[in-house]
């Protein structure tokens, strides 16, 4: 992990005037004084924030939301090893693990629809069954009723299980399609091609920050030699290597600018990107609650229909009466009505 200190300095490197050309005879800005002050800024992984309890607190672009766009600026340690996870990665995964939990749902329901599959089946094929075929009367009708139901309510799991199919499970395969994923790819290699400009616009700060202190550092031997007199060239060197301390700082004071402007591009494709993810993520939840919804409206028309294929049934059985039964019984087996009498001698 890349960490270095920043410091704010009397000059901001977001003025202008430290890329324009300087009329001869004026002050360069690299001539200003820039006195240290105390560290307020941390720079992790080219990325520059401010230190904790520095300068003003930051509001929350969207307060009380839990906006993507708040809370992933920062790269998050990679658990599977030393790498670190870009926060836009992390939200980029979570789309990916949204589309894995569609599919899995769908999946489930398709499961769901085999079941009802063969329960229909095994339904139709039961009411088909001789079994008590031979009961008789008011029960017999009862009976048979009963079998027939079967017949009926396999009938209302088979459209309960086509409805599944056309109205559940496959919007939740069809959501989001392959394109999907190219979609997410696109948004990946746009954010990531702005941070890898970010990486080399900090590798020419740090490159030029190098170059200043070498040439800080060799004004100050040439300013030291001249002060004990070691050599007579020594004011013309210094003069030449103030010119190259104060082109130094300029080139640092530019790289700097060109930086920031190029963080702010990030940050701001950032924010728009990752409010794009949300409304994604977002879509995906109602789409998926408004078929779960329709699972459950299906589910309660199944029971209300297999309820109307038993109301039969009931009705008959409540009819059931053993004394009519025993009437048509005797009237169609009877053997005879006369009775025995004694013998006469």
């Amino acid at each position: 992990m890349m960490m270095e200190a920043s410091f704010d300095t009397e000059e901001s490197f977001d003025d202008p005037s430290c890329l324009a050309p300087q009329p001869p005879g004026s002050i360069s800005p690299a001539k200003r004084q820039i006195r240290e002050v105390k560290e307020t800024k941390i720079t992790i992984n080219c990325v520059t924030f401010p230190l904790p309890g520095e300068g003003p607190e930051q509001q929350l672009l969207k307060p009380n939301e839990w906006s993507y766009c708040d809370y992933f600026w920062t790269d998050k340690k990679d658990p599977q090893g030393t790498a670190s996870v870009a926060g836009f990665e992390v939200l980029l995964q979570k789309q990916l693990k949204g589309k894995q939990m569609q599919k899995e749902m769908a999946e489930f329901i398709h499961e769901r629809i085999k079941i009802e599959e063969e329960y229909a089946k095994n339904l139709s094929k039961l009411s088909l069954s001789p079994l008590a075929a031979q009961e008789e009367g008011t029960l017999g009708e009862a009976w048979t009723q009963l079998k027939k139901s079967l017949h009926d309510e396999a009938e209302v799991h088979l459209k309960f299980s086509n409805k599944l199919h056309s109205e559940v499970e496959k919007p939740l395969l069809t959501f989001r399609g392959d394109n999907f994923k190219k979609d997410l790819k696109k948004y990946d290699h746009h954010i990531a091609d702005l941070r890898k400009q970010l990486a080399s616009r900090y590798a020419g700060v740090e490159k030029a920050r190098k170059a200043l202190a070498d040439r800080q550092k060799d004004l100050e031997v040439k300013t030291q030699q001249l002060e004990i007199k070691l050599s007579n060239k020594t004011e013309e060197d210094i003069k030449k290597a103030r010119r190259k301390s104060t082109q130094a700082g300029d080139d640092l004071m530019r790289c700097v600018d060109l930086y920031n402007q190029t963080q702010s591009k990030w940050f701001e494709e950032m924010v728009t990107t990752s409010m794009e993810l949300e409304k994604l993520e977002v879509d995906r939840i109602e789409w998926i609650q408004q078929h779960l919804r329709q699972y459950t409206t299906l589910r309660h028309e199944t029971d209300m229909f297999n309820q109307s294929t038993v109301e039969p049934v009931d009705q008959l059985l409540q009819n059931v009466d053993p004394a009519k039964d025993r009437e048509l019984w005797v009237k169609e087996n009877k053997t005879g009505e006369v009775r025995p009498v004694d013998m006469d001698i």
